[in-house]
């Protein structure tokens, strides 16, 4: 693969399940915030590798370095100083740990069944690329998944940021020796809302003493 290492593109990749699933499924908001972190770390470390086809994703590596890694997990560290337990979630762990396996079972199965809707078969980084984007489908519908099913508004917060790291994992997979996939990268970085979005929340919770969006619903300004 022209000097970037298959086995470790694979783990990179398989070990963002588990940051996902983590980040998900922790009840500690510290906790799940380190999870996240970790994935960060992750995501950098899969454009350090792809780099070595595609020198521009060096910046882009560099920027979700700061933007992921440093700016998202500060954020959101502050944003649970004093409240380090997640609201009870709608779903529990057990039905959450069997729908993880159904999906990467599904997204595995789709994605190499149906490979050349999104990629040419025939590439180099065909076979890398298949599993890559059954990863990131994965984490994408985890995202969505905490999105849809956990009552606190930062793991909500979570959840956003783990829908762009699997958008991210798919556009460097489908096109990793493209100039403007880091552009394409750098561009879609959510630091700004994940900010904003965590900026509310500390005010919400500062007036109504919950980020519970279940109760926030019940109350009014």
């Amino acid at each position: 693969m022209g000097g970037v290492s298959q086995n470790l593109v694979h783990t990179l990749s398989l070990l963002m399940i588990l940051t996902s699933f983590a980040a998900v499924e922790a009840r500690n908001l510290r906790h799940a915030t380190f999870a996240y972190l970790c994935q960060a770390l992750l995501v950098c470390g899969l454009l350090f590798a792809y780099s070595t086809q595609n020198p521009a994703l060096l910046y882009w590596a560099v920027t979700a370095l700061v933007t992921k890694a440093i700016l998202a997990p500060w954020f959101l560290w502050r944003s649970t100083a004093g409240a380090y337990e997640e609201t009870k979630p709608i779903i529990g762990f057990g039905i959450s740990a069997a729908l993880l396996i159904a999906i990467l079972a599904t997204m595995y199965k789709l994605t190499h069944a149906h490979a050349g809707l999104f990629i040419s078969v025939h590439s180099e980084l065909a076979q890398l690329a298949e599993t890559n984007l059954a990863v990131a489908f994965t984490v994408f519908a985890l995202g969505l998944y905490a999105i849809l099913t956990r009552r606190d508004a930062v793991k909500t917060v979570i959840g956003l940021c783990l829908l762009e790291n699997g958008v991210h994992l798919s556009l460097v997979s489908l096109a990793p020796t493209l100039k403007e996939t880091a552009l394409a990268g750098i561009a879609t970085e959510v630091v700004v809302t994940v900010y904003l979005l965590l900026y509310i929340i500390g005010g919400i919770r500062q007036k109504f003493g919950t980020t519970d969006t279940f109760a926030l619903n019940e109350l009014h300004w």
